[in-house]
């Protein structure tokens, strides 16, 4: 089988941070926010509105429509609920529809892929992420439920606001086929993201500006912009990279994979740029006859060996499914990286990041679904680990 690896681009980032732009995003509401213009703020105040709403009833809280009196007993929150699909409220359809998981700088960088429908946002999309975690969800909700405290100014001072794993808004167009790409930033552990879109605002006519400082209070949110907001809520397990154990990152299958001249300046908008390198994942893990299989992965936890670099091999096994069960296809020569392969420069003890890779002509694969089988074995360590993943030869 003729196999060509592309090793050039993913030797090139071994010793670049991953995504380590998008810590100053994590939470633009305590960071100095964007410049927004008064529309753009209408919008964002209508996805917290949104997001807020259905975060307070996941934490059994209902909040009363405008202009109601409040309840006269505060209401108890109950624990956020973890364990459920997900689900999705509203009137613009938004739906999870990929991730994959990388070991960052600090954290775990997660690449995601939402499914908007264009249909619904002819001028483009704003969309607000939020992600909390159990203990999060249950500071808010004690925001909220909790009356008042006099300051010093003998006024009363509302409840501190607590901080979230994620709390990120933008502005976007919606792609051809709605697949829209972001990024996050997470520590291990179970969280629920909510994530509004509705279609951005056309800009208010006349002097904005004058409108603004015509306002009674200059202190006050804007008001949220009319329109139709969808919510989805998702879970995310992140995985702990930072074990020591022999483990990888997802393995992301590739459409192709490009070199770009310099890094994005916004990463969350560029997920899968890494360092020097585009990754284009395949959509949907469909491939021609004509086209090339690209996977490519990292590999944490590999010891030293006797000359101070790994001393790793990777083998990739084809199966061939057959209805309820498969059969062997075909395999690639080993792939190693050791001492011979990696750069001098390379260290374990600097947490130099393992790259794997396969690129494979489909030419000779019979149109049919597959599994590809990755087996990492290290040899200073006698441990191995494996993954799969799926995909599927077309015809044509």
């Amino acid at each position: 089988m003729q196999v060509r690896r592309v090793l050039a681009l993913l030797i090139a980032i071994l010793f670049v941070s991953v995504a380590a732009t998008l810590v100053a995003q994590r939470n633009n509401d305590t960071n100095k926010p964007p410049q927004r213009s008064a529309q753009e703020q209408a919008d964002i105040q209508a996805l917290v509105q949104a997001v807020e709403v259905q975060l307070l009833s996941d934490v059994g809280i209902t909040v009363p429509p405008p202009g109601s009196q409040p309840p006269a007993t505060p209401p108890t929150a109950k624990p956020l609920t973890l364990g459920t699909p997900d689900k999705t409220s509203g009137d613009v359809p938004v739906t999870w529809d990929s991730n994959h998981f990388v070991k960052g700088q600090t954290d775990t960088y997660i690449p995601f892929t939402l499914q908007l429908d264009k249909a619904t946002l002819p001028s483009g999309a704003a969309i607000w992420v939020r992600i909390v975690n159990a203990e999060q969800a249950a500071a808010f909700a004690s925001m909220v439920t909790s009356p008042a405290r006099q300051g010093n100014n003998n006024k009363n001072q509302p409840p501190a606001r607590p901080t979230f794993a994620w709390d990120n808004g933008s502005f976007t167009d919606v792609p051809e086929g709605g697949k829209l790409q972001r990024a996050i930033q997470l520590r291990p552990g179970q969280y629920v993201a909510y994530i509004a879109v509705k279609e951005k605002s056309a800009a208010a006519a006349g002097n904005q500006r004058g409108n603004d400082r015509n306002r009674n209070d200059k202190n006050a949110p804007p008001a949220a912009a009319p329109g139709n907001v969808g919510v989805l809520r998702h879970e995310i397990t992140v995985p702990d990279f930072g074990q020591g154990d022999l483990t990888t990152s997802s393995v992301i299958v590739a459409r192709s994979v490009e070199q770009v001249a310099a890094p994005p300046s916004d990463q969350e908008s560029n997920p899968y740029v890494f360092g020097p390198m585009r990754i284009v994942p395949s959509p949907d893990g469909k491939f021609g006859k004509s086209a090339e299989l690209s996977v490519i992965f990292w590999i944490y936890g590999a010891q030293a060996a006797a000359s101070g670099k790994p001393d790793v091999t990777i083998d990739y096994n084809f199966y061939q499914k057959m209805g309820d069960s498969e059969k062997y296809f075909n395999k690639t020569a080993p792939q190693q990286l050791n001492a011979q392969t990696l750069p001098p420069e390379f260290s374990v003890a600097a947490g130099h990041q393992l790259p794997g890779s396969l690129v494979v002509p489909l030419t000779s694969f019979p149109a049919a679904d597959y599994r590809l089988q990755i087996t990492v074995t290290d040899k200073a360590s006698g441990k191995s680990v494996m993954q799969s993943v799926n995909f599927t030869v077309l015809p044509v």
